[in-house]
């Protein structure tokens, strides 16, 4: 593949298989026509949710292994099969998640987590009339979660006081404050 900079993949093998996640070594050819290796981790990619109710946003506090520590976000997941309908695995995040689901579901952006090394993209979706559903908690992390539910504009407050550091959570909480009122 190649874009309009005059890089171009010309080669790819792959070094590791990992449950939904693929570790790829790319060969690169380069303008001036070097050739480079470049580890690219393939992700199915991912939807996430912004879930307002009464002017206030639901967010998950959950455990985050990479991270080594507590992490307050938006509900979201991975997309589990190649074309699965986002506006789905959304509600089926928000109610795993936080116990609701989305009577509307708008879509606010699609974001490139990481793109120095993977190519996860999330869709990132307002939800709102929002009505009760089951919480059905997967795995371990989901299960010790917290819930908190606050004003839209305090969430904003993390965000700016980086309290909130989560890159969808950011995208997604200010675009929908941006937004207005739901």
């Amino acid at each position: 593949m190649s874009d309009r900079s005059g890089f171009e993949t010309v080669g790819s093998r792959t070094i590791a298989d990992l449950s939904f996640l693929t570790v790829n070594m790319r060969d690169v050819r380069t303008p001036d026509g070097a050739i480079v290796e470049r580890v690219v981790i393939e992700h199915p990619g991912a939807v996430a949710v912004v879930p307002i109710i009464d002017g206030d946003i639901l967010l998950i506090e959950q455990y985050r292994a990479p991270v080594e520590r507590h992490v307050l976000e938006i509900p979201a997941g991975k997309l589990d099969h190649d074309g699965e309908d986002r506006t789905i695995t959304a509600n089926r995040e928000l109610e795993e998640e936080v116990g609701y689901r989305a009577r509307h579901l708008e879509p606010l952006t699609t974001i490139w987590t990481s793109v120095g090394f993977c190519d996860e993209v999330i869709h990132i979706y307002l939800g709102t009339d929002l009505v009760e559903g089951n919480r059905r908690p997967v795995g371990h992390e989901e299960q010790s979660a917290r819930l908190v539910r606050m004003p839209l504009p305090d969430a904003v407050d993390l965000v700016t006081s980086g309290v909130i550091a989560d890159a969808k959570s950011i995208a997604g909480i200010l675009l929908a404050a941006h937004r207005g009122p739901a």
